[in-house]
């Protein structure tokens, strides 16, 4: 069979933009060393950032997978720098902001020598409308349940909180730090990046868009499993891989649910016959309920190829590999 090189098509979402790695080259993340003073520092990742309240947003993210030392991050509203941390801090309130407006942040990396690395991906968020005279706390939320979701993961589940004016966003609390939130409207929180063979103590506050928080729930302890893999409710789920022909060329056209980790999945690798061949990211509107992607694969018959997805995790690492499907072109 003539090999073919591979191509891509835009996803069948208008804001979806391909980046394609070589079959033969290093994935999207590589450290690559390119000189002698070892490898150049790379951008943060799993950037996210919730609505607090009408006034504030939480902006989350994970060091750079480069291996040069990081000594500090600096964060940014569109072109203007508001926060500067620590190596240590990966997370952080932006306060001061105006209800029912839309802002973009990145982040970026300090190396040892001074010099900033590049920005992470750009993320969007939309403060809700701001409420009078609201002094009431929500609610706590009650309910709280929890799974392991193998060595590296936990998910974690509750009950909506009730508010006066209702709640913009839930604060999920190891111990006595808050290390995640989610969206009002969300239940359920995929807490990743975790030790395996290890305890942990969790709960959930709720939060209204005056920045009231309530006293927190009930706290549930889980101890993730022995083994760094992902766990299986990481995945995409119901994913499927279908050949077809047009204008004389095949394509291969995949279909699969984002796991749910209780906010946006940015990115997704997709693999073919056991190699990385392209890394699929979306921008503003990641897919939430189902996900489209197509490529072109060349113009032989009958010729058979495997293909399975990994997705983003919150904290930018890769989950857990979907099911591997079979496909034959012309079939």
């Amino acid at each position: 069979m003539r090999r073919v090189p591979l191509r891509t098509l835009l996803p069948r979402a208008a804001c979806a933009v391909a980046l394609l790695t070589a079959l033969t080259g290093c994935g999207p993340f590589s450290d690559g060393d390119d000189s002698d003073s070892g490898p150049a520092l790379s951008e943060p990742v799993g950037v996210t950032a919730q609505a607090g309240s009408a006034t504030s947003v939480h902006i989350m993210w994970n060091r750079p997978v480069s291996t040069t030392d990081v000594t500090g991050y600096e964060v940014y509203r569109g072109s203007v720098r508001v926060k500067e941390l620590t190596a240590q801090q990966h997370m952080v309130d932006v306060t001061g902001l105006r209800a029912t407006s839309r802002y973009v942040f990145t982040v970026r990396a300090r190396g040892k020598d001074g010099s900033l690395g590049p920005a992470s991906r750009r993320v969007t968020v939309t403060t809700p409308a701001a409420v009078a005279a609201d002094r009431s706390a929500p609610d706590r939320p009650s309910g709280l349940r929890g799974h392991v979701d193998g060595g590296r993961a936990v998910s974690l589940t509750w009950r909506k909180a009730s508010d006066d004016k209702g709640v913009v966003s839930y604060d999920i609390y190891q111990g006595t730090t808050k290390i995640h939130s989610v969206a009002g409207t969300q239940t359920r929180a995929l807490l990743t990046g975790l030790r395996p063979g290890t305890a942990y103590k969790f709960s959930v506050r709720a939060r209204d868009a005056a920045d009231n928080v309530s006293a927190a729930g009930e706290t549930v302890r889980l101890t993730t499993a022995q083994g760094k893999d992902e766990g299986p409710g990481t995945a995409p789920s119901g994913f499927r891989a279908t050949a077809r022909g047009a204008d004389g060329a095949y394509y291969i056209d995949l279909a699969w649910t984002p796991p749910d980790t209780g906010g946006e999945v940015p990115a997704y690798q997709v693999f073919l016959d056991g190699r990385q061949a392209t890394t699929v990211m979306w921008g503003d509107s990641a897919p939430s309920d189902a996900a489209k992607y197509s490529f072109y694969i060349g113009e032989d018959a009958g010729a058979r190829h495997r293909v399975k997805i990994r997705a983003q995790l919150p904290d930018g690492t890769w989950g857990a590999f979907s099911p591997e499907r079979a496909v034959t072109t012309g079939s």
